[in-house]
């Protein structure tokens, strides 16, 4: 390997936009290590992102960011190869028509899309102030803005619903990488979200049941490519214009507009503060 290329992490790389913003990294002759939690979809993803590409610098990692040994896993194995990070992109996402719980009995949108990659990024946080000037590219959603946090029942054991958890979800990503960025203001590290806009991927489709489906088929024709929906994600990783910005939430490599509850820096903190609290439950501390 070329010990000057870049390094970037990509979760939820094995479809979607996950792969779209592999290849497009890969094209940049950064090395991408696909996080992605099955390894028969990840190693197709592999060979498709090489083909792509035309690009060989790209790997595949498992990383199951509903399992905490799995994510500690991932970063072992992260760890024993590279010194530095220079590009993390928390693209996963999951949405859950009914209510499931991770392996660690958080609902699953909350325990996917904001606690697993709180603490992949917390567990990479040393490799990334290694490098000379990092970014940490979190994928949000506009469904933030319709989101708040529970805290009375954050895993939503009553009164359940789609738009509920993954609202909460989308709003905790931003909450993330406004506190995140706070907290890194003394480093070479910026933390930056994005909406990417409605993308044709399978993330609504619950594959077990087939619920979803047929509104999938019915709005698909209106919903942009996954390339299209990565272009932002890849704008935030790469792009000279961001190198000194963070905190920041973008729409089509612009900035956006955040809700009212999303600039709120108390609740920023109080979500930071929960999150700590739930990792060190499990035995990780700061």
């Amino acid at each position: 390997m070329d010990m000057k290329r870049k390094i970037a992490v990509v979760t939820g790389a094995n479809s979607g936009m996950g792969l779209s913003t592999t290849i497009g990294l890969a094209k940049e002759n950064i090395h991408v290590v696909m996080a992605c939690r099955n390894q028969q979809r990840g190693e197709e993803a592999l060979r498709l992102a090489k083909e792509k590409s035309g690009a060989s610098h790209i790997e595949l990692l498992l990383c199951d960011l509903e399992d905490f040994d799995s994510i500690s896993h991932f970063v072992e194995q992260f760890t024993n190869k590279w010194d530095v990070l220079d590009v993390l992109v928390n693209n996963a996402g999951v949405v859950s028509l009914k209510r499931k719980v991770t392996k660690e009995g958080y609902e699953a949108q909350l325990g996917v899309n904001h606690l697993g990659h709180f603490l992949l990024t917390f567990l990479l946080l040393d490799s990334l102030k290694a490098a000379q000037k990092a970014r940490i590219v979190n994928v949000s959603s506009g469904a933030h803005k319709w989101g708040r946090i529970h805290f009375e029942d954050m895993n939503l054991e009553t009164n359940y619903s789609v738009m509920k958890g993954y609202g909460q979800s989308k709003l905790a990503n931003i909450l993330f990488t406004k506190e995140l960025a706070k907290r890194l203001s003394h480093t070479d590290i910026t933390v930056n979200a994005l909406h990417p806009g409605a993308v044709s991927t399978n993330l609504g489709i619950n594959r077990s049941t087939g619920l979803g489906k047929s509104v999938y088929k019915v709005l698909n024709p209106f919903f942009q490519s996954p390339d299209k929906g990565a272009e932002t994600a890849l704008y935030l990783a790469k792009s000279t214009e961001v190198d000194d910005v963070t905190g920041g939430y973008f729409y089509k490599q612009k900035p956006a507009r955040v809700s009212k509850r999303a600039k709120d820096p108390y609740l920023a903190q109080l979500l930071w503060e929960w999150s700590e609290e739930e990792l060190s439950k499990k035995g990780y501390k700061k």
